[in-house]
């Protein structure tokens, strides 16, 4: 055995060992003599009894040196993990290895200030299930509440607990607990007992276990620390893709409604609030008009929102958050400065709405307000969008009469030139000249009233493209004609025909040409060419007039929108016709390719179906 340098006064040698054997020997032969010398008797018993001290401090002192050691190897361990279960359970090991521990308790404070069993393990390493967790919760409440620790070398027989019911009941004999603690903070107690062996601990002992959960409460900290920042940044997370799902339903919508039940949907969802309302402010004072409800609210409320929630006249007034009775929260909708609503959420019963849950609901209404607000805008744009177009119909439909009748009126003077001096000729010429124009510009409002109300409709029948370039030539090759303009149409042979309503078709073809012609100088080559493509027929109207540059087509199509150049501005039109003639492609079920090049002129691709046998 080795000696202990701190001890050698005590140290057990192999001398002594040998010493006691003999006398152990000497004695039993006496004995089997019959002639054991009571003095000799005595004489060995103090040497034996000497060893025997001997033997007991060199054990406590061996003990003493395992403490140390184990508490070095366990604060090394401690160290390893934050994951807070992997650590309890270190702790819970490292304790009753310390202790030589039959069994082990680690227990935290939960919300309500009790303790609940995070970790319950035995000697062997085993995890104890909930059936087990029978300890002394006498010997835990007292040193969780007097942070004081507690040792008993046989609690059946301690006055302080002997009559208590569980260390009867259970036959506890050594238990040891102490408190832990975090910054200065009782988080929670550790306990060990053993059922069968009396004074299993001591001072020392309880000692040791002090020394191990001051180490431990380190290592607790960080995991507790690390579990509460891995928990809040996974709610956040959580949070985020929310928030992000709310954002794209709100981006998808310009209905100003669905803006708002998803809006109050979600809120109630995130928060897990039982409904609420959501509400517009219209008046002055402001008063919350019921818009949308969710959820175990009243249903078809017949009064507004300020009556039944008297504190949004406050909330509209500071666009600020508030909580109403019974813990209902009122969140304003809020666009540039204005409030224009309120979400009223109501909460769990016997709860409130937290801090966390209030700045949630804040951000989502956040959001939506832009999303109401441009559902609002918009849906005011297109009423009067819809009413303009209504006016255009109306106006292009009564113009038409008064215009028939003028160039009527003028074309029958004009048949009496006999009577007429030339000078009159003129007028009536100009008169007949202006009429067609207002006939052009008319007919170009009344389409685009019809297109953009939605009742513009295509009477489709079979068409032979031979049929459509002969009518283009028929509308467009006097005009090209008298520009010097050449013209030339490649019709690839055999083509199908056609699908499509014949005049619309010839109108898109008749104002690409004169597009083509217009904004070419005198003396160019216009180009009308169809091929087949797949199922389609594709039709293509080049010119070599003067292009257009990239921010030219981007706006190309723009009602009422022309170029600034000065060769464009010489040319006949209104910046209709190429609005319309996009508006029939597409009803036609194509688009119109435009490729262009300033000073080199453009090209204009479109396409129709084949007729299906």
């Amino acid at each position: 055995m080795t000696s202990n340098p701190n001890n050698s006064s005590v140290s057990l040698s192999e001398r002594d060992l040998a010493g006691l054997r003999q006398n152990v020997s000497l004695m039993r032969s006496q004995a089997k003599g019959g002639r054991l010398d009571p003095d000799f008797l005595n004489r060995q018993l103090e040497k034996i009894d000497d060893v025997l001290v001997k033997v007991q401090e060199e054990q406590r002192s061996r003990k003493k040196e395992g403490r140390f050691e184990a508490l070095y190897n366990i604060s090394r361990l401690l160290g390893s993990s934050l994951d807070l279960q992997v650590v309890l359970d270190q702790i819970m090991d490292a304790i009753i290895q310390l202790t030589g521990a039959e069994r082990g308790f680690l227990m935290l404070r939960d919300d309500d200030g009790g303790l609940t069993v995070k970790v319950a393990r035995n000697f062997d390493q085993q995890t104890l299930n909930s059936e087990n967790f029978r300890f002394s919760r006498t010997i835990v409440n007292q040193v969780l509440d007097a942070g004081e620790p507690v040792v008993t070398t046989n609690a059946a027989e301690d006055p302080r607990y002997s009559q208590q019911a569980s260390i009867v009941a259970q036959a506890l004999r050594s238990i040891m607990a102490t408190a832990l603690r975090v910054r200065g903070h009782i988080i929670g107690v550790a306990y060990v007992d053993n059922k069968i062996i009396t004074g299993l601990f001591g001072e020392e002992d309880l000692a040791a276990l002090e020394a191990l959960m001051g180490q431990a409460a380190v290592a607790l900290d960080n995991a507790l620390l690390f579990a509460e920042t891995d928990e809040a940044l996974a709610r956040r997370v959580e949070e985020l893709r929310q928030l992000r799902r709310i954002d794209l339903l709100l981006s998808e919508t310009l209905d100003a409604d669905k803006a708002m039940q998803y809006t109050l949907e979600w809120a109630c969802r995130l928060t897990n609030a039982p409904g609420g309302y959501m509400g517009l402010l219209e008046g002055d004072p402001p008063t919350a008009q019921p818009r949308y409800r969710y959820g175990a609210v009243e249903d078809g409320l017949s009064q507004t929102l300020n009556d039944v929630y008297p504190q949004i006249a406050d909330v509209a007034a500071s666009a600020r958050s508030m909580h109403g009775d019974d813990g209902v929260l009122i969140v304003p909708l809020q666009r540039e400065h204005q409030v224009i609503g309120v979400v009223v959420l109501h909460p769990q019963e016997g709860a409130t709405f937290t801090d966390e849950q209030q700045d949630l609901i804040e951000r989502i209404v956040a959001r939506a307000a832009v999303a109401i607000e441009n559902g609002r805008l918009y849906a005011a744009v297109r009423a009067a969008d819809k009413a303009k177009s209504e006016f255009v119909g109306v106006v292009a439909h009564d113009l038409k009469t008064p215009m028939t009748s003028i160039g009527g009126y003028a074309s029958l003077m004009l048949m009496q030139q006999d009577k007429l001096d030339e000078r009159q000729v003129q007028f009536l010429e100009r008169i007949r000249s202006t009429v067609k124009r207002m006939e052009v510009l008319v007919s170009d409002l009344s389409d685009i009233s019809r297109i953009e109300s939605g009742h513009f409709f295509m009477d489709e029948t079979q068409v032979a493209v031979s049929d459509i370039f002969q009518a283009v030539k028929d509308n467009t090759l006097p005009q090209i004609n008298e520009r010097h303009h050449s013209f030339v149409d490649q019709v690839e042979p055999d083509l199908p025909g056609m699908w499509v309503d014949y005049y619309r078709l010839l109108q898109v073809l008749t104002n690409l040409v004169s597009n083509a012609y217009k904004y070419t100088p005198d003396g160019g080559t216009i180009t009308l060419s169809a091929r087949r493509q797949g199922d389609r027929i594709e039709f293509t109207v080049s010119d070599t007039g003067i292009g257009l540059p990239p921010e030219a087509i981007a706006k190309l199509g723009t009602k009422f929108w022309r170029a600034e150049d000065d060769f464009t501005r010489t040319q006949p039109g209104t910046g209709l016709g190429f609005a319309i003639t996009r508006a029939l492609v597409e009803q036609m079920g194509s688009r119109i390719a435009i490729d262009s090049e300033v000073g080199q002129g453009s090209h204009f691709t479109f396409s129709i179906a084949i007729q299906q046998k």
